[in-house]
């Protein structure tokens, strides 16, 4: 595919994302840096074994992999928009399940919703939706009451790659607070996490603009690698406070 091609992409195209854009989202410092602050949140015992871990956009199933080695007892359920997202998932951990679910309507899959989850993630979703606070509304029904939800959106100014991925918009710990609120989540704290160097990362983005589309289609070159290794090694000094990650941690009522 050429850079005119990418660029004309629809956004919002999760089949086709998905196919693009896999490898180099699963190797990126970012969603490395998201994943820990995820599993970390979750607070899941060792043992785990009475816990339910649902999952809002489960993607290809990286996080549910993740989450299941760490805690091989727990039971893990994925809602994902895209059918390919929803395959390769499947494939990649099948001792989870995962389902094709639009979260902004009514549940169609009755032994999903049935699922009771005791724990949730969902990590940058929200930025992609017209109307957050109705995934949320929905999202309870898969909850039981007091389950502990974790969130991941984006904050700062927002790229020509976000745009082109389908970004709505981006948040701040206030926003993000208010969408929680008005969704009927009792919210226990919401931060952005990152400064100074997931910040610095985010400007690197911005400045490359829609060339970064072409950049990690694919298998990452090597160029790509080095920088994602760099920014890697520059996360573990991030602080917890004023970066634009931004953070939530909420109960379900």
């Amino acid at each position: 595919m050429n850079a005119r091609t990418i660029a004309t992409t629809r956004p919002d195209d999760w089949d086709q994302h998905w196919g693009e854009f896999t490898a180099s989202a699963e190797q990126g410092p970012a969603h490395e840096m998201r994943r820990r602050w995820l599993l970390d949140s979750l607070a899941i015992s060792d043992e785990g074994q009475t816990a339910r871990v649902l999952e809002l956009g489960s993607g290809t199933g990286e996080f549910a992999e993740a989450l299941l080695t760490r805690h091989p007892r727990v039971r893990f359920q994925g809602l994902e928009l895209s059918a390919v997202g929803v395959g390769i998932a499947s494939r990649r951990v099948p001792a989870a399940l995962f389902f094709q679910q639009d979260l902004l309507q009514s549940p169609s899959h009755p032994e999903a919703s049935t699922f009771n989850a005791t724990h949730a993630v969902c990590s940058e979703v929200l930025e992609h939706i017209d109307n957050p606070v109705q995934l949320l509304v929905n999202a309870r029904q898969y909850m039981a009451p007091g389950c502990r939800l974790v969130i991941t959106v984006p904050g700062g100014p927002m790229s020509a790659f976000d745009r082109h991925i389908g970004h709505r918009r981006h948040f701040t710990t206030r926003s993000l607070q208010d969408q929680l609120q008005q969704a009927g989540f009792r919210v226990e704290e919401t931060i952005g996490i990152g400064f100074p160097f997931f910040n610095l990362y985010r400007l690197t983005i911005i400045w490359r603009g829609q060339r970064l589309a072409h950049d990690i289609q694919g298998t990452p070159s090597n160029f790509v690698r080095l920088g994602m290794n760099l920014f890697r090694t520059l996360f573990r000094f991030n602080t917890r406070h004023r970066g634009w990650q931004i953070t939530a941690i909420a109960i379900a009522p």
